[in-house]
């Protein structure tokens, strides 16, 4: 062999040896999780054993033997079966709002009037004279008598003290007449435009008020301040990370707000990631128009790109927007809290400044005018423009000729399952047997090619997404009723409940290429639960348990071992 031959054939030698090398010889990563049921939900629905995680990242997907061969860890976890997922995102929530139920009174679940009118007289005794009793959470869809309570119920057991309760929706707020007396209500006070007053047959206010109307209340409420604000923030966090949530769509933030996630953030006391919606019109919509949208702050853990607006109000307060009256309530077609020219003005802001556009929309009315208004707006894009993938928050009646427009428009619907499995008790009643048919449509939207973003809407519903997502594929309750689903075609498969709590809600979020599957070079975030949901019974989907919460490669919660007995 010639000299120079025998060069070039060492050289190809010597690279091969390196290359075997670097490749044989263990690479260093911080945590391997192995002996798991691992979902990737990548394109080809890959179920793995083994993910390799270094820093904020998942660098590697595969077997236990191969990845253990691969990486050498400084932390090895051994699943004993259990399933990760990709993890899970809530679509559309409220953070704070969630944190005051949990500092607040708290009436969620009360079966009677008399039930609530006793915690506020107990929370009444803890408090001095004067002093705001502030809560949420009645349902009076829940009592036997199933009219608006009135203020003369809560004076009596609070006398001396402010109350406000919010409705469980967030749409109707019931006060005691010392509420109304520091907000100047009188009987010749008047409505504003898309909120209403209830008054008794001389005209009196009746102590609740809906929609828009809420804000004369609102105006004496004493503000939080920062401390207090993340006081609660972190309360709610926690609880998300504790029930494996990775990522919240918080749906209705301000300037404040967002100063105190930042604060959260540069602490290191953030657990779960927020994608940000503006819900102030006003200022912090300003301020953001004139600086620009803020994308991964933190490493990843805060975006601000997108602009929450309100149609309507809510189905059970008959505040949503219907084209037809209330069947059970003849003559109201429901509020619309917002003008279209108005929203047709921000939506035009939107598109000029590069922020995502979300409404909230319930009633068929209400959708059908955001339809409108984001054709108009979106026809003005050039067709190699990448669809700004506006949202409709909530969707939950639909006329069935709007539903095709989601996909024609590139408009994504946001949609809560519990929802349907809350509301399925007195739906009906208030829509009708043929409206009802359009209504938590989740499979007739599906057939249409859309994806659906889903959520809580926390907390209106629980912050659990196990809860989302077995209402989604039973549409049942927690007692498994009724057996065979309410309006059992519109169920999602598990499949599609699985990717819309993780990559459809990535999708939403202009996520999808660096979270919602579990695939190299993707934030490692994973929920690690105790069984396999893609295939346990749906009533072991319920008993199902969080092992371990994992954002940005940070284990953020791990289930407290039992102690021995």
């Amino acid at each position: 062999m010639k000299p120079k031959t025998l060069g070039v054939f060492a050289a190809v030698v010597g690279l091969a040896a390196f290359f075997y090398v670097v490749s044989s010889t263990p690479r260093e990563v911080a945590m391997l999780l192995v002996n798991g049921t691992v979902y990737t939900l990548d394109p080809n629905n890959t179920v793995a054993q083994a993910v390799a995680i270094r820093g904020d990242r998942i660098v590697g997907v595969g077997t236990t033997d191969e990845l253990k061969r691969r990486y050498h860890a400084e932390t090895m976890v051994d699943l004993q079966g259990k399933a990760v997922m990709p993890g899970f995102i809530d679509g559309h929530a409220h953070v704070l709002n969630e944190g005051s139920r949990l500092h607040n009174l708290d009436v969620t679940g009360a079966v009677s009037q008399e039930q609530v009118l006793s915690m506020v007289a107990k929370r009444v005794s803890e408090s001095r004279p004067g002093q705001w009793i502030i809560g949420r959470g009645w349902d009076q869809n829940m009592w036997a008598v199933k009219q608006f309570p009135t203020h003369e119920s809560l004076d009596r057991v609070s006398p001396n003290n402010p109350v406000l309760l919010r409705r469980i929706d967030g749409h109707a707020m019931w006060v005691n007449r010392n509420a109304m007396e520091l907000a100047g209500i009188t009987d010749t006070s008047t409505e504003p435009e898309g909120g209403r007053v209830y008054r008794d047959a001389h005209g009196n206010p009746t102590g609740v008020f809906v929609d828009n109307a809420m804000d004369l209340i609102n105006k004496v409420v004493p503000e939080l301040s920062d401390q207090e604000i993340e006081q609660r923030i972190k309360m709610a966090m926690g609880e998300c990370a504790r029930l494996g949530l990775t990522e919240v769509h918080d749906m209705g933030v301000d300037l404040q707000v967002i100063r105190v996630y930042k604060r959260l953030i540069d602490k290191g006391e953030c657990p779960v990631r927020i994608y940000a919606a503006i819900g102030d019109p006003g200022e912090t919509w300003s301020y953001y128009m004139l600086h620009g949208r803020e994308v991964g702050y933190g490493n990843g853990m805060l975006t601000v790109r997108a602009l929450k607006l309100y149609i309507d109000g809510a189905l059970g307060s008959r505040g949503a927007a219907l084209i037809d009256a209330y069947t059970d309530d003849p003559g109201n077609r429901g509020l619309t809290v917002m003008g279209e020219a108005d929203i047709e003005n921000f939506c035009r802001q939107a598109l000029n400044h590069g922020f995502q556009v979300c409404v909230h929309a319930i009633g068929d009315r209400g959708s059908h005018i955001v339809l409108n208004e984001y054709e108009k707006a979106l026809h003005e894009l050039p067709k190699d423009v990448l669809s700004p993938r506006w949202r409709i928050e909530h969707a939950q009646v639909l006329l069935q000729s709007d539903m095709p427009r989601f996909m024609q428009l590139g408009v994504l619907p946001s949609m809560q399952p519990t929802h349907a499995t809350s509301d399925m008790y007195w739906a009906e009643a208030r829509l009708g047997s043929e409206r009802i048919k359009g209504a938590y449509a989740w499979r007739s939207l599906l057939q249409t090619g859309s994806m659906i973003i889903a959520g809580s809407d926390f907390p209106i519903e629980g912050v659990n997404p196990l809860w989302g997502f077995y209402a989604a594929f039973t549409r049942r309750d927690k007692d498994g009723y009724p057996q065979d689903g309410w309006y059992p075609e519109q169920k999602m498969t598990r499949d599609e409940a699985i990717r819309s709590f993780t990559t459809w809600a990535a999708y939403g979020a202009f996520e999808e290429n660096l979270k919602g599957t579990i695939e190299a070079e993707k934030w490692a975030d994973l929920t690690v639960l105790s069984e396999d949901i893609m295939r346990v019974s749906p009533m072991e989907v319920l008993n199902t348990n969080v092992e371990m919460t994992i954002v940005g490669g940070k284990v953020v919660y791990v289930k407290p071992a039992v102690p021995n007995p």
